[in-house]
């Protein structure tokens, strides 16, 4: 038996995904929760091999619920089930270790095989998120010559402050350029866009220009 463990603020959606897994005979459903500290604490008592997970949920998001849950118990697999599908979300969700990343109108035949195919160790994907990452890896990323410069400054550790005082510029302004740079990066802080600059080859090692 594979256990699968629901996590979603909405009572009504873990009932109905509780529905839609009952009538398969391998899938066993051993718990529920309705937050990220809730979930936390549930894969401590179930040990589920699967989590559906929710990603916009009160007291934390899917995204930091993933993160924690892989921390307490690697061997579970965590399958994000959402109805957003930005390309932020997608790569917040995959760099905090999600086995696969589905949206809530998937059938209840695939919701089955992805979970299957998630305790088998493989990744499973939307087809319509699997479309916007391969987009995403093949698209030339038109950073700026002074984006970069913040951006590798980032990566040797500098503040903002430090930053503008290295560059000539204001605080405010290397704010305004690093924002800049996590928009065309698809990514929400300075951590993910120094990883993301380098993965594409912006940027070489952290310490190296």
């Amino acid at each position: 038996m594979i256990k699968v463990l629901l996590v979603d603020d909405h009572p009504v959606v873990r009932e109905g995904l509780r529905g839609m897994l009952a009538a398969e005979p391998d899938l066993e459903v051993v718990g529920e929760a309705g937050g990220a500290a809730e979930a936390v604490a549930a894969v401590g008592r179930h040990e589920p091999d699967v989590v559906l997970m929710d990603l916009r949920m009160p007291g934390g998001d899917g995204v930091e619920a993933t993160a924690r849950v892989l921390a307490r118990r690697p061997r579970t697999r965590v399958v994000v089930l959402t109805t957003y599908e930005t390309d932020a979300d997608i790569l917040r969700a995959v760099e905090a270790g999600a086995a696969g990343y589905l949206l809530k109108d998937v059938g209840r035949r695939d919701l089955a095989q992805a979970v299957r195919a998630a305790a088998r160790g493989e990744t499973v994907l939307a087809p319509s998120v699997a479309a916007k990452l391969v987009s995403r890896m093949r698209a030339p990323v038109d950073l700026s010559p002074r984006e970069i410069e913040v951006l590798a400054l980032v990566a040797r550790g500098r503040t903002n402050a430090e930053i503008g005082r290295e560059l000539f510029i204001s605080e405010a302004t290397v704010k305004t350029h690093l924002l800049r740079a996590f928009g065309k990066l698809g990514v929400s802080d300075r951590t993910a866009a120094v990883t993301a600059a380098m993965e594409r080859g912006i940027l070489g090692s952290p310490g190296r220009p």
